[in-house]
């Protein structure tokens, strides 16, 4: 019998290093995938070098991690930078020097690998794990957002929008996920002392404006209750479609706006025909992309 197993990516430090000695503590194995090895030796853990924007290199980590134990309960997204290039502060006024293409490294880290990292939690959590002691199929997966997920941040769009995108996208797949016995939920940290921030950056703040990581430490544990994970109906009676916020000593829930009543587009027929054109249309995408691998 293998003990309860999370994949957490950007776990070498910052929030995901404190989740992983948060799930040690706890009797959890834990996969560390990032790009930089642990400075610390952390025991019942395995260490996978990912670079999270890469589909081969996350397909990789997780095939390698489900063989290590034979399970998967919970898998944290948390790996993330922030912005690399800008756009409205870098104008030339030279005709003769336009815009060279983008650096997109913080979308492809913060979006991309979030939603490489959900796909392949979702199959690894659906596989039949009874003979490693996990009761059922399924699990649970957290998204790191951020407070830059839902409010304006001008300083670092690029990493906002991303933000942003993972709530919304956290939202809008939770109720399909319940189907397969996944829940899905966002944590959104504000100011949070790890080394994400340029240097220097920190040094503008108070201790007391601080988020202290027991905060978020609290926001995962009410998402994923990893101390009943044993039980046959851990993921049945879990959350799923919250975004919370953790903000000093405070954990926030974040309710999703609702469409205006005048919208023309509301109502159960319309709903009702989006959800099933759109399932059997992707799942067909899906079919074929997966013929193409074959050939």
């Amino acid at each position: 019998m293998a003990p309860p197993t999370a994949i957490i990516t950007g776990a070498s430090s910052g929030i995901g290093l404190a989740l992983t000695k948060y799930l040690m503590e706890r009797g959890w194995a834990v996969i560390v995938a990032d790009v930089n090895e642990p400075k610390e030796k952390l025991d019942n853990t395995l260490f996978i070098k990912t670079d999270v924007s890469s589909w081969d290199q996350q397909a990789a980590m997780f095939e390698q991690a489900y063989k290590w134990q034979g399970r998967l309960d919970f898998h944290a997204a948390n790996a993330g930078i922030d912005d690399r290039d800008d756009i409205f502060n870098s104008i030339s006024s030279d005709s003769t020097k336009p815009p060279r293409q983008p650096n997109m490294a913080c979308l492809n880290i913060n979006l991309y690998g979030p939603y490489y990292g959900i796909k392949l939690a979702a199959h690894y959590m659906s596989l039949d794990s009874t003979a490693a002691g996990k009761p059922r199929p399924g699990g649970k997966i957290v998204v790191t957002s951020s407070a830059a997920g839902l409010y304006p941040s001008p300083f670092a769009p690029q990493y906002s929008a991303a933000k942003h995108a993972l709530v919304g996208l956290v939202r809008s797949l939770a109720p399909t996920s319940a189907v397969v016995n996944i829940k899905i939920n966002a944590i959104c940290p504000a100011l949070v002392r790890t080394g994400l921030a340029p240097p220097g950056l920190l040094d503008n703040f108070t201790e007391e404006q601080f988020t202290p990581m027991s905060t978020m430490m609290r926001c995962f544990s009410e998402l994923a209750d990893f101390d009943n994970v044993a039980d046959q109906d851990w993921v049945q009676k879990g959350k799923s479609g919250e975004t919370v916020e953790g903000s000093l000593d405070q954990l926030m829930y974040h309710k999703p706006p609702g469409p205006a009543e005048e919208a023309s587009y509301v109502n159960d027929k319309g709903l009702e025909a989006w959800a099933k054109i759109y399932f059997d249309r992707n799942k067909k995408f899906a079919e074929q992309d997966w013929l193409k691998g074959k050939m």
